[in-house]
């Protein structure tokens, strides 16, 4: 039986944490055995499975030697073959010591500094192909890069009368089209345009009345919520706060769309995609590389919010059953490329490849 340590020292939640979380706990199984290591803070702490053990570490800003030596120890005591880090402050924290035989695999999910970061590694993890890319010219060998991408909890089944309370309580009319986003409010999200563009539409699509709602928090927020008033979009605007549960929210949207001015992945698609709702998404380095434009999705220039409105209205009024079919292809994509099983599958190859490689 293979076991592995996973470490992340930011301490809130978001894209990555949860990421974190989902592979933690399906990593957990009759031939595997992961365990982590998380600060004193992290809102991770209550959210882990009985099967895992959860150690504690500071990992403070900047060289906390404690941290260093406190990872150590855990390594140690665990008994481990792989520990695995995320983002830069734990990949920086974690040096292993000369006696121990575990690889250490750094997982990315952005295009960050790799100096004094990520190089001391053994392998390295890219959510995406131009991820790994970046990896390799940075000088990391490319036999010890791997592309594993993302997966998202499976659907889940929402009852009728839930998705119609939740439409009251948001004063979304029984009748009306909606447009669904969310994320954090920060600037690369590009929720602004999204508001920009909205405000390009008419009050009615189809016959229909059209609303948008918008899930997320984030130190935008009042910005946000200013530029809506002054784009007049109060009565179909509707802003939902931090959801930790979006399926009420998939269930009741007709189009999911993604904003963002950059994206190196984009959970947020594979989640529509888990619920067959089609995905309109710029062109980020990580939706080209999820989304074939018009088969599984739809493709808008950053920062252009006239197109996307065009591409909102056009999808809205199509009667073709263009919406079926892109929510369709986009399941049947998450299903044969980015199911919890190939990914699993895929971090338990590479754990066995570097333990053989270790001897």
């Amino acid at each position: 039986m293979l076991r592995s340590l996973h470490i992340i020292g930011s301490r809130q939640m978001g894209g990555a944490e949860s990421f974190f979380l989902r592979l933690v706990n399906a990593l957990n199984g009759a031939d595997h055995r992961a365990s982590v290591v998380v600060r004193p803070q992290s809102p991770l702490l209550k959210e882990f499975d009985e099967a895992t053990s959860v150690y504690q570490v500071a990992m403070r800003n900047g060289w906390d030697l404690f941290s260093v030596c406190d990872i150590r120890r855990v390594v140690r005591s665990a008994g481990v073959d792989i520990v695995q880090t995320y983002m830069g402050r734990a990949s920086r924290l974690t040096r292993l010591p000369k006696d121990v035989r575990a690889a250490h695999v750094a997982r990315l999910g952005g295009f960050y500094k790799i100096d004094g970061y990520y190089r001391h590694a053994d392998a390295w993890v890219g959510n995406t192909r131009a991820l790994c890319d970046y990896l390799v010219r940075q000088g990391l060998p490319a036999s010890r890069v791997y592309h594993i991408s993302n997966f998202v909890e499976p659907s889940r089944c929402i009852s009728e009368s839930r998705v119609i309370e939740l439409r009251h309580q948001l004063g979304v009319p029984d009748d009306a089209q909606v447009v669904f986003s969310l994320g954090r409010f920060i600037d690369i999200k590009g929720f602004d345009d999204l508001l920009k563009a909205f405000a390009r539409l008419e009050s009615t699509v189809a016959g229909r009345p059209l609303h948008l709602v918008l899930a997320g928090d984030g130190p935008l927020r009042a910005e946000l919520l200013a530029l809506a008033e002054s784009l007049n979009l109060a009565g179909r605007f509707h802003w939902a706060g931090w959801v930790r549960d979006p399926a009420p929210f998939m269930h009741m949207a007709d189009l999911f769309v993604v904003p963002s001015s950059h994206e190196t992945l984009g959970n947020v698609i594979l989640e529509a995609w888990s619920y067959a709702l089609p995905v309109i998404s710029t062109r980020t380095p990580g939706a080209l590389e999820l989304i074939e434009d018009g088969r599984n999705g739809l493709l808008v220039p950053c920062k252009d919010d006239q197109t996307l409105a065009a591409s909102i209205r056009d999808c809205l009024n199509d009667q073709s059953g263009l919406l079926v079919r892109l929510g369709a292809a986009g399941k049947a994509s998450l299903a044969s490329d980015h199911s919890s099983e190939v990914i699993v599958r895929a971090y338990l190859d590479m754990y066995a490849s570097l333990c053989r490689s270790a001897g």
